[in-house]
């Protein structure tokens, strides 16, 4: 029998204050209430950790890159007492047959209750051969031990939509895992990289209420994925304003002017980016000066230049979620957020006329 969490942190000598004191900035991390800290600590106290096993396909290991350097809970936390990581080529110190002697000894001795978590996808095109582990192609090895997970994780744009590798032409068939695992749960926690502490937040989530999160149509968490960028970004009173910036480092890109006229993609992104931020909340892409590229989303790779500016959205206001707008609102809609940002800056320069009007007159 494993341990649980609040065993490992007694043995570690963590006191029952700093304890309770970390509950609570879990269930804050994760969005919840405070009525929820007791069920979060009782959760922890009670649980046996949850074997993990990460398995790595087609990408940069920057998912990984970004979860150990989670704040909220810290990684090492969530590596070393939540979960019992017990596979992971890029942080295991074992290699060759004894790391993957241990994926089958998991399999076996925690069939149905232990995590996949997959961060990059299966190239398909010759066979797999584009990806070869273990002396067999990457799709063979993913197909193996989600057979006997009781749920899976995509980390990644890679493994949520394909991102880079599944870009035209595409010539490996670089394929989002859930076109490959069709008979397990799911959760897409998409972004290139993913935030770290939506990382973390998420298996805590799991961990906590053995149960995956509310998932929005596209099987992303309502709790990260819910908001565009665009809703809670700190300059959106800029757009609405009519203020951007035009040229980059001019005047008004020193002023934080809003970033849509050169680009910026925030307002058709669902992710946590302008709440949580990066680096312990420190910054995110917009904040330190360049519009957001929208690496969250399906397909963000083929949508043209980083650099053009988005004319078909819908102007969906931040009472709007993801799953009432749709998956396919970037699409479909008209081109009413460029109306209204030339409408903006039409009412600014008449406001202004009027001023000196006013001013010559008197």
């Amino acid at each position: 029998m494993m341990e649980t969490f609040y065993e490992v942190m007694r043995r570690k000598g963590i006191s029952r204050r700093s304890f309770l004191k970390y509950c609570s900035l879990t269930a804050t991390s994760l969005g919840l209430a405070p009525s929820f800290v007791p069920q979060i600590a009782h959760a922890m106290e009670t649980k046996p950790r949850t074997p993990v096993l990460w398995l790595h396909g087609l990408e940069c290991t920057c998912c990984t890159e970004s979860f150990i350097r989670s704040a909220h809970p810290l990684a090492k936390d969530v590596v070393l007492s939540m979960i019992s990581l017990d596979y992971d080529d890029t942080l295991m110190a074992a290699a060759g047959y004894q790391a993957e002697a241990v994926i089958e000894e998991i399999m076996e001795k925690y069939k149905g209750n232990y995590i996949l978590a997959v961060e990059g996808n299966p190239p398909l095109n010759e066979d797999g051969m584009f990806c070869i582990q273990s002396g067999r192609p990457f799709v063979e090895k993913l197909k193996h031990v989600a057979s006997g997970a009781k749920a899976v994780i995509a980390w990644g744009s890679c493994a949520s939509w394909g991102c880079v590798q599944a870009a035209k032409p595409n010539p490996t068939k670089a394929t989002p895992i859930d076109k490959v695992i069709t008979d397990k749960p799911i959760i897409k926690v998409p972004g290139c990289p993913p935030i770290a502490e939506v990382m973390t937040g998420v298996i805590t989530y799991m961990l906590t209420f053995e149960r995956m999160p509310e998932l929005d149509r596209q099987g992303r968490p309502k709790m990260f994925y819910s908001q565009r960028i665009h809703d809670k970004c700190y300059r959106r009173p800029h757009f609405d304003a009519g203020q951007f910036v035009e040229v980059w480092d001019e005047e008004s890109a020193r002023r934080g002017y809003c970033l849509y006229k050169m680009g910026c993609k925030g307002p058709t992104t669902y992710n946590a980016c302008s709440t949580v931020q990066w680096n312990e909340g420190t910054s995110f892409p917009i904040k330190a000066g360049h519009g957001c590229i929208g690496c969250s989303e399906d397909g963000f790779w083929d949508k043209g230049s980083f650099y053009d500016r988005i004319t078909t959205i819908h102007p969906f206001g931040v009472e709007s979620n993801a799953d009432q707008i749709g998956g396919t609102a970037a699409a479909v809609v008209g081109a009413v957020v460029a109306a209204h940002a030339a409408i903006s800056v039409a009412k600014r320069s008449i406001d202004k006329s009027r001023e000196r009007s006013t001013t010559a007159n008197h």
